[in-house]
C-alpha cells in the first residue's frame, strides 16, 4: 500500500495537487475572507501543514537519493541557483516555499484589512497581485493601507 501511495505521488503530481489545491483557498480569501470555512482552512494551520507535509517529502526524497546539501550552492551565483532550479526536487521545493508564503501573506492582508477597514476592491487587487506576484501585491496593499491608516508603520 505505501509503494502504491510513492508511486501515486510524483513530483509531477504534488505540483498539480498544491497547485489547484490553493486556488479554493484564495478564492475563499477573496470571496468570503470571514467565513468559518474560510477560517477552518484558510486562516488555519491546515493548508500550510498539508503544503509542508509535501515540502518535507520531497525534502526526504532528495535525502535518500541526492546530495540534500546542494540548495546552499544557491548562495554561490546565479549560475548556481540556474542548475539547482534544473532539478525538478528543488524546483518544487522553492514552489511550494512560494506558495505556502504567499498565501500566509494573503491571510495576512484579508485579516489587516479588517482592522483598518480597506475598501474591499483594493484587498481584491491586492490579494490577486499577491497570488501572481508575491511581494508586487504586498507592498501594493502596503500603499493602499497608509491611505487607510493615515500613518506610515513600518513594523506590523
Amino acid at each position: 500500500m505505501i509503494d502504491n501511495l510513492l508511486s501515486f505521488l510524483t513530483y509531477e503530481k504534488i505540483y498539480y495537487i498544491a497547485n489547484i489545491g490553493v486556488i479554493p483557498c484564495w478564492l475563499l480569501l477573496i470571496f468570503f475572507p470571514t467565513h468559518v470555512i474560510t477560517k477552518f482552512f484558510v486562516k488555519s494551520i491546515i493548508i500550510p501543514g498539508l503544503l509542508s507535509t509535501a515540502y518535507i517529502f520531497i525534502s526526504y526524497q532528495i535525502y535518500i537519493t541526492e546530495n540534500i546539501f546542494e540548495v546552499f550552492n544557491l548562495y554561490l551565483g546565479l549560475e548556481e541557483l540556474y542548475t539547482l532550479f534544473s532539478n525538478e526536487a528543488f524546483l518544487l521545493i522553492f514552489w511550494l516555499h512560494f506558495l505556502t508564503i504567499s498565501l500566509f501573506v494573503g491571510n495576512w492582508i484579508a485579516s489587516d484589512s479588517k482592522i483598518y477597514m480597506v475598501s474591499k476592491i483594493f484587498v481584491i487587487i491586492s490579494l490577486i497581485t499577491t497570488y501572481f506576484t508575491g511581494p508586487v501585491g504586498l507592498v501594493f496593499y502596503w500603499l493602499i493601507r497608509i491611505f487607510y491608516s493615515k500613518k506610515i508603520n513600518y513594523y506590523d
